[in-house]
């Protein structure tokens, strides 16, 4: 029998770096946060499709979460930003760039309509002007570490 050649013998271990580079890196890129509670009927409104939120789910920028009459859901951000949602709200996350390590960043919502409370996390600790909240009359600019906002219909 043969030896193998040292180079063939690397083939294999540079694949194996490589996927798991990508399984890492792929995933962390999309997830901006993650559905922690859910009550009632939730959906995420995702590249023009309509997924039922459940505990666990990831997050990407530019969902939007819609909560039904008996509806509710929980979200902690990858900031540690807390947002709930209260029944028949319309949430958008607009924008959502975080840098764990400088917590430097910028988060946009938009709530269309229904109730938001949010407890702001580092990014809005970090730097206040970098975290903002709009609504159909107005646009809130965080400047504390936790607010509630209501619209109407």
């Amino acid at each position: 029998m043969k030896p193998a050649a040292p180079f063939s013998r690397l083939v294999p271990l540079r694949c194996a770096w490589l996927a798991l580079a990508l399984a890492v890196a792929l995933p962390a890129a999309a997830d901006i946060g993650q559905i922690k509670t859910r009550k009632g009927q939730v959906s995420v409104e995702r590249n023009g499709q309509v997924l039922p939120a459940e505990v666990g789910m990831p997050l990407e920028a530019a969902d939007t979460l819609k909560t039904g009459a008996d509806g509710s859901v929980g979200i902690t951000m990858r900031d540690n930003s807390l947002l709930s949602a209260g029944p028949n709200s319309i949430l958008s996350l607009e924008r959502f760039d975080f840098d764990a390590t400088t917590s430097q960043g910028r988060f946009d919502a938009q709530l269309q309509r229904g109730t938001l409370a949010v407890v702001s996390g580092r990014i809005a600790k970090q730097s206040p002007q970098a975290m903002t909240v709009r609504t159909p009359s107005a646009q809130l600019g965080v400047r504390g570490t936790d607010f509630v906002v209501s619209t109407g219909e």
